[in-house]
């Protein structure tokens, strides 16, 4: 029978993927993104690992990338006179607020606020101690979105920590070009804490010359959630340490490593339990290449507060670099107990390490309880890697719309090329190319 020599040839074009599985990795310490106090982003580094068919390749990166020439704008309406009623003109908008938690606790530091078009997301601003934020729309230098948020590929072009590039977006989202008014048609704001659910202002007729204010955002608990990505050790840190913390996190910012350094490791001599500098010390050590302190730092901010789910993601995303992938496999089902509802990162790299360990069922439940909690399609690599899994079950039907959903969500994918190649195969396989040809 000829299904296996076909299915050998398919498997052997997955191999020869040759891409990142970190998320910006060479823009971040070690993959990883900064993080400000009791908050923070996982954008771990690392890459590697097999595809089906046991082949040498990476697996697919889940970085979406820029998509040049694909606007995210919704059409707008034309007046009687033929002019639209939000001018495409970049004109500082500036938004102020506050966040409110709903049972009256005191707001963490690090929340940040997103605007959200069309399901795209963008990290705007922080909110400081007391709850209150200020910010320009699209001047978010410096800001990183918190772990939950899946973002593997920044395709929004936030700058990051680490001296990478912006990718420089140009689109609705702002991005290097900045904001208009008709930007927001379809934009919504809200603040993002993993564990959390957040009311949303709209931000659709805002005009550059109305009040900021847009008043008070509610953060309300999700019930049966114990992971978070804010550390309960962080309000017991004394002040010495938090200000030892502050200045190393500055430092971060300003790709400062070695003073970086100096100040988290003065941070966790004056409070050993400070687990959110733990975890900065250890992306900073990333950065610096140093990957055996890095995850001893990371195990140490677990040993502080083993319900903070950053140092799983960075720990999870090394062994992933290392081709661990039952340590990888390990601690994403430790997150996943922990948090089974804001980390689409965790379901995909889960996926990925059953997938490698071929355990296809495994890897198909996590890919699909990733596509499940990645409702805004931040990952649209998740499609591709379930298109491979149900590849090697020989569900060829079930496989082309993956496949097809992750070109059209990333139609100029730098593997494109590639996975258009495994789309044609798989739709020889299914008998659905012959049918098309038939139709025609």
């Amino acid at each position: 029978m000829a299904v296996p020599t076909v299915v050998r040839n398919l498997m052997a074009l997955a191999a020869a993927l040759v891409v990142f599985l970190g998320m910006t990795l060479a823009q971040t310490p070690g993959g990883g993104q900064t993080t400000p106090p009791g908050g923070g982003t996982s954008s771990p580094g690392g890459g590697g690992g097999n595809v089906p068919g046991g082949g040498a390749g990476n697996i697919p990166s889940p970085s979406p990338g820029n998509i040049p020439g694909r606007s995210t704008q919704p059409t707008i309406p034309q007046t009687p006179t033929g002019q639209t009623p939000f001018p495409d003109i970049q004109r500082p908008i500036f938004l102020s607020g506050k966040v409110m938690m709903s049972d009256g606790s005191p707001v963490p530091d690090g929340i940040v606020i997103e605007r959200m078009c069309g399901g795209n997301v963008r990290p705007e601003g922080y909110v400081d101690s007391k709850g209150r934020f200020s910010f320009q729309l699209g001047q978010n230098m410096g800001v990183f979105a918190d772990a939950s948020t899946g973002s593997f590929g920044d395709p929004m072009g936030s700058s990051r920590m680490g001296g990478g590039s912006s990718m420089g977006n140009t689109g609705a989202m702002g991005g290097t070009r900045g904001v208009s008014e008709r930007d927001l048609t379809n934009c919504e704001l809200r603040a993002n804490l993993a564990g959390y659910r957040s009311d949303v202002v709209q931000l659709a007729g805002r005009r550059f010359m109305d009040n900021p204010e847009v008043g008070t955002i509610i953060l309300h608990r999700l019930a049966n959630v114990e992971g978070l990505t804010i550390s309960a050790t962080t309000a017991m840190a004394p002040k010495d340490a938090k200000k030892a913390f502050d200045k190393g996190r500055e430092a971060a910012k300003k790709n400062k490593t070695a003073e970086a350094v100096k100040d988290f490791e003065k941070a966790v001599e004056l409070y050993p339990r400070y687990a959110v500098a733990w975890y900065n010390l250890g992306l900073v050590k990333e950065q610096q290449k140093d990957g055996e302190s890095a995850r001893k730092a990371y195990q140490q901010a677990l040993a502080a507060d083993s319900r903070y789910v950053n140092p799983y993601m960075q720990l999870a995303q090394i062994s992933a670099a290392e081709n661990k992938w039952q340590d990888v496999a390990d601690t994403t089902d430790r997150v996943l107990k922990l948090n089974p509802y804001d980390f689409p990162r965790a379901y995909f790299l889960n996926a990925a390490a059953n997938f490698n360990l071929k355990k296809y069922d495994a890897a198909e439940r996590s890919a699909r309880e990733a596509l499940k909690n990645d409702a805004s399609n931040q990952v649209p690599r998740i499609h591709h890697l379930l298109g491979l899994v149900l590849a090697q079950k020989r569900d060829y039907a079930g496989a082309i719309p993956e496949i097809q959903a992750y070109l059209k969500a990333v139609p100029f994918a730098a593997d494109a090329d590639t996975v258009k190649k495994q789309l044609t195969e798989l739709q020889r396989l299914s008998g659905t190319s012959e049918s098309a040809e038939k139709k025609q």
